[in-house]
């Protein structure tokens, strides 16, 4: 009788272990998903927002500017999960990770690791990859290829592997630049490590190896998790191709290549994914191809050069059009519209400043270089841009975020927070 009342002692306090585990998890989900960015390009990095009641009637001095904050050199996007907005920049010799609150931009917690890092172009010495928020962690890549992992509310450092000493990743033209991609307690990396590291996977906990694919060099590009049917695959776009990956083990489903001929290239825009359909794009004569995973193979769509060939930022898909750059950032590209199932060119808007984009509702949101921002309609009938305004400085190279309402702007010196709500204009 006793043992059996224990029995179920143990089993109940199991159970409420169990549910209140589950209740947190449920919790941390409805406190941090609505309106989250908590990665490069967003929640599916695809750079669409599901947001609503956004303000696409601007005044003509532009939505509202909530407040700006000093930062150093880099490329990193901010990620932002409820209240904690992560922003990694450099400083002297400093590359310092600064956590801020989104609504009023003051500090929440910095800490910073010392930098030798130099840009051997001498664009800029800062970091490149954008910060991933999952659960309570953050995870980063700097310029030189060191990886941490740390606690979102406090910035305590959890777990660091410097993947140039490790793995022997190189520091290729600019710097490394990957923004972890975390899939089931996996932080997947595009590092180009040698012996078989191109690809590696580390545990979430603790940073410790848990599978390397590939021979592949590393290109500018991050991964995206594809889901087709009921299976999660890793879509890389290294420097020699795509490479799609099992995210458990790495073992590879399938490669293609898409590359240039030419030596100094790279391969930075991400892979854009529509179901089982996946589109690439580089720049250097290479082009843009478009490739459909089916029955454990790979067959191409369509390929064309001069159509849609993305330099650095990555296209965005709306209802069965294509919307980015065509041609090199440093020549004034053309913003482009193409049907995405053939590669038809809907429209073309000529010799602009290069840019990013993203989709909200039926709308385009398009960050420039030179800080101006357009809104446009996400239509294949023809160009229609809908406002702008100069809401930043010169110098933005970095991929905005979008969320709960806010735009948050990086330039080259500053981080600036723009509200989109309909009711503040």
């Amino acid at each position: 009788m006793y043992s059996s009342n224990l029995a179920s002692s143990r089993s109940y306090n199991f159970l409420v272990s169990v549910a209140r585990v589950l209740l947190g998890c449920w919790l941390f989900e409805f406190e941090t998903n609505a309106g989250d960015w908590p990665q490069l390009l967003g929640p599916l990095r695809n750079g669409q927002s599901a947001e609503t009641n956004l303000s696409t009637r601007w005044p003509e001095e532009g939505p509202p500017v909530l407040w700006k904050r000093k930062t150093g050199e880099g490329f990193a996007s901010p990620s932002v999960v409820s209240n904690y907005l992560v922003i990694p920049h450099r400083l002297e010799q400093e590359e310092v990770i600064e956590c801020l609150d989104p609504r009023s931009g003051v500090t929440l917690w910095k800490t910073s690791f010392p930098t030798n890092f130099k840009d051997d172009f001498g664009s800029d010495d800062g970091p490149r990859a954008t910060p991933t928020i999952s659960g309570n962690q953050v995870f980063l890549m700097s310029a030189e290829g060191l990886v941490t992992a740390l606690d979102i509310s406090s910035g305590k450092l959890l777990w660091s592997v410097d993947t140039k000493t490790v793995f022997g990743a190189p520091k290729g033209f600019f710097g490394m630049a990957c923004s972890p991609l975390v899939v089931d307690g996996r932080v997947l990396l595009n590092i180009g490590g040698r012996e078989g590291s191109g690809i590696v996977a580390l545990d979430q906990s603790t940073g410790k190896l848990v599978w390397r694919s590939t021979g592949d060099e590393a290109s500018y590009s991050s991964p995206v998790l594809a889901r087709v049917g009921q299976s999660s695959i890793a879509t890389f776009f290294t420097r020699n191709g795509l490479a799609l990956l099992q995210p458990g083990d790495g073992k590879i489903l399938a490669t293609y290549p898409w590359r240039s001929r030419t030596a100094a290239s790279v391969n930075a825009a991400l892979p854009v994914v529509v179901e089982n359909q996946i589109f690439l794009s580089a720049s250097y004569e290479t082009g843009a191809i478009l490739l459909r995973w089916q029955e454990g193979r790979l067959e191409k769509i369509w390929a064309k050069d001069g159509v849609i060939s993305n330099h650095y930022a990555t296209s965005v898909h709306h209802n069965g059009y294509l919307y980015g750059f065509d041609g090199r950032q440093e020549l004034r590209p053309s913003l482009t519209c193409v049907e995405f199932a053939t590669g038809k060119v809907m429209w073309r808007e000529d010799q602009i400043p290069s840019g990013t984009l993203l989709t909200f509702g039926d709308f385009l949101l398009i960050t420039l270089e030179t800080g101006e921002v357009w809104l446009v309609k996400a239509t294949p009938a023809r160009f229609e841009r809908v406002a702008r305004s100069q809401l930043a400085g010169h110098g933005v190279r970095a991929y905005p975020a979008l969320s709960n309402r806010k735009l948050f702007v990086k330039s080259k010196s500053e981080l600036v927070a723009i509200d989109l709500t309909i009711n503040s204009q």
